[in-house]
C-alpha cells in the first residue's frame, strides 16, 4: 500500500511538470511546437504518427491515447477538427475523461458546437478537472508566430491559470464569459471572416476582369473603407501579396472544408435562437461549392478561384 501510494504521488509530481498536447495538424503542431520552445515538457498524441515524429523531433515525447496524456500531464490542450473529433477524445474510450488526474486544467481549443462544449465540461466536472474552451483566431501564420488569439470560456476565477498555459501560444488571451462564450465568440468572428473573404474575392475578380492592376487595388482598398483583414492581411488574389496562401497555390493555412464548418456550425447556432443569416447562408453555399469542386483542402481564400471568370467568360 504504501509503495502505491508513493508511486501515486511521484507520477503525480511528473504530471505537474508536463502539459499535454492532443491534435496536431496545421494549427495544433506549430502550437505544440512554441511551448517546446517555450520550456516546457510537452506531451503529444495524433493519429499521424508522421506528425507525432516531427514533434518528438522538436523535443516532445508521444503518448499511444488521449488517455495516456492525460495520465502523464496536469495540463491537457486540445486542437481538432469537429465537434465528433473532440467528443471521442475527451469522453470515449481511452479518451482524456477516463484518465484526467483530479485538479488537472483541461483546455480546448478546437471550434466546436457550442452545446458540445458545454457536454464535455459537464464530463470534466465529474472527473474533477477544471475546462476551458479557447478557440484561436490568427491562422496557420499566428499558430507559426505564436500571435493567436485565444478567445476563452471559463470562470473568472480559473481564467488566470488558462492565460498562463496559452501564453506561450498566443499574443492575445481574451475572457469572452463563461464555458461555451468562447465558441459563441469564435463562430460569430469566423462567420463574418467568411463573407468578408468572399466579398473582397469577388470584388478583386471584378477589378480584374475590368482592367486594373490588382496591387494597384489592394493599395486603394487597404487605405479606404474596404479595408479588411482579408484585403490587407490575407489578400485572396494571386501576386498581391507574398507569404500567404493565394502566393503558393491555396497550399496550408484555413482549409475550405473547416470554413464550412464552421459556417454551418454558425448557421445551427443562429437557427437556434431564431436569427436571420442571409449572408452567413449564401457564404456556407458558396464554399461548399469550393469543396465540391475538389478543394476543399485548400486554403479557403481559394474561394477567388471559384468566383473569378475563366478565359471562356464562365465563373
Amino acid at each position: 500500500m504504501a509503495y502505491r501510494m508513493l508511486m501515486r504521488r511521484i507520477m503525480s509530481s511528473a504530471a505537474a511538470k508536463q502539459v499535454g498536447f492532443i491534435g496536431l495538424g496545421n494549427m495544433g503542431a506549430p502550437m505544440a511546437a512554441n511551448l517546446v520552445k517555450a520550456g516546457h515538457s510537452v506531451v503529444v498524441f495524433d493519429l499521424n504518427p508522421s506528425q507525432v515524429l516531427k514533434l518528438e523531433r522538436a523535443g516532445a515525447t508521444s503518448a499511444s491515447s488521449p488517455a495516456a496524456v492525460a495520465e502523464q500531464a496536469s495540463t491537457v490542450i486540445t486542437m481538432l477538427p469537429s465537434s465528433p473529433h473532440a467528443h471521442a477524445v475527451y469522453c470515449k474510450d481511452k479518451g482524456v475523461l477516463q484518465a484526467v488526474q483530479p485538479g488537472a486544467l483541461l483546455i480546448d481549443c478546437s471550434t466546436i458546437d457550442p452545446d458540445m462544449t458545454k457536454t464535455i465540461h459537464q464530463g470534466a466536472c465529474e472527473a474533477g478537472a477544471t475546462f476551458a474552451d479557447a478557440p484561436v483566431s490568427g491562422g496557420t501564420i499566428g499558430a507559426e508566430n505564436a500571435t493567436l488569439t485565444f478567445m476563452v470560456g471559463c470562470s473568472e476565477g480559473d481564467f488566470p491559470s488558462v492565460t498562463t498555459a496559452l501564453q506561450p501560444m498566443g499574443k492575445n488571451v481574451v475572457h469572452c464569459g463563461e464555458v461555451s462564450t468562447g465558441q459563441i465568440a469564435k463562430l460569430c468572428n469566423n462567420l463574418i471572416l467568411g463573407v468578408t473573404m468572399a466579398g473582397v474575392s469577388e470584388a478583386f475578380a471584378m477589378g480584374k476582369c475590368l482592367g486594373i492592376d490588382p496591387k494597384k487595388l489592394a493599395a486603394v482598398t487597404n487605405s479606404s473603407s474596404g479595408r479588411s483583414w482579408s484585403s490587407e492581411v490575407y489578400n485572396p488574389c494571386p501576386g498581391v501579396m507574398e507569404g500567404v496562401p493565394s502566393a503558393r497555390g491555396y497550399t496550408g493555412g484555413f482549409a475550405c472544408d473547416l470554413m464550412v464548418k464552421d459556417l454551418g456550425l454558425a448557421n445551427a447556432a443562429a437557427a437556434s435562437v431564431k436569427t436571420a443569416m442571409p449572408m452567413g447562408a449564401l457564404a456556407h453555399q458558396l464554399y461548399s461549392l469550393m469543396s465540391t469542386q475538389g478543394k476543399g483542402g485548400q486554403d479557403f481564400s481559394g474561394i477567388y478561384q471559384t468566383l473569378k471568370k475563366k478565359k471562356d467568360g464562365t465563373v
